[in-house]
């Protein structure tokens, strides 16, 4: 199946690869131990503003987008700097940072998918390199910083938002939903599942080994009749 790709204003793209980048500056602050510089400060503000687009194109081998103009590289170091020094004023707006980080994913993981099917993957494949562009930024980022990766552990609803929209666009384009249509209601289901996730603290059920399995107890049933002893 093949589509065509969904797409947004630059100046959209550039919004929501800054909040990116924004998000990641402020979790590394946050590390006092870890010691980072301005440099390395705009190091994860670029991968994670910019990671999962890399992450996308690497797995579409197609040429890298954020790397076709020069706009991106910047964009995601201003920003990066900006989410450090002024941390503590963001960290008010945390409320408004959280529905555009949600908005941003949503938006990632449509460009992702629509992209994987106008080259002709199918539905299933699709759907991952939505979500992998959606989140790739966030893996990258905590990679750079030698932490856990965040989306492999209890949390909210990242990833599962990310791939609950991308599913429903695939849905829709398979019902010959128009892309544009498809695309906004992915970002809506995305957001809204994200939002949520945040608001109540919605996570998936953390992993268990099954326990040994209790054998099943029969009733023991009364003899039907009695043989009498005969020594008796």
């Amino acid at each position: 199946m093949s589509a065509t790709v969904f797409t947004i204003p630059l100046w959209a793209d550039l919004v929501a690869v800054g909040v990116g980048s924004l998000q990641g500056a402020m979790f590394a602050s946050g590390f006092r131990d870890r010691r980072l510089d301005l440099l390395g400060i705009a190091i994860i503000g670029v991968a994670t503003g910019v990671g999962g687009g890399l992450m996308r194109d690497i797995l579409l081998v197609t040429p890298p987008v954020a790397l076709a103009t020069n706009w991106y590289l910047p964009m995601t170091v201003v920003a990066a700097l900006l989410g450090m020094l002024l941390a503590r004023v963001f960290r008010r707006l945390d409320p408004l940072i959280t529905f555009l980080d949600a908005l941003t994913i949503g938006l990632f993981g449509a460009i992702g998918t629509t992209k994987a099917l106008s080259l002709g993957l199918p539905e299933v494949p699709a759907v991952f390199v939505g979500v992998v562009s959606a989140v790739g930024g966030s893996i990258l980022r905590d990679v750079l910083l030698t932490l856990p990766i965040a989306l492999m552990h209890v949390g909210s609803l990242y990833a599962v938002a990310a791939g609950a929209g991308t599913a429903t666009l695939v849905v829709l384009v398979d019902l010959h939903v128009p892309i544009g249509v498809a695309a906004i209601v992915c970002v809506i289901v995305t957001t809204i599942i994200r939002l949520l996730a945040v608001r109540f603290g919605w996570s998936l059920p953390e992993q268990r080994t099954l326990s040994r399995i209790p054998r099943p107890r029969w009733p023991r049933r009364s003899p039907r009749y009695r043989i009498s002893n005969p020594d008796q």
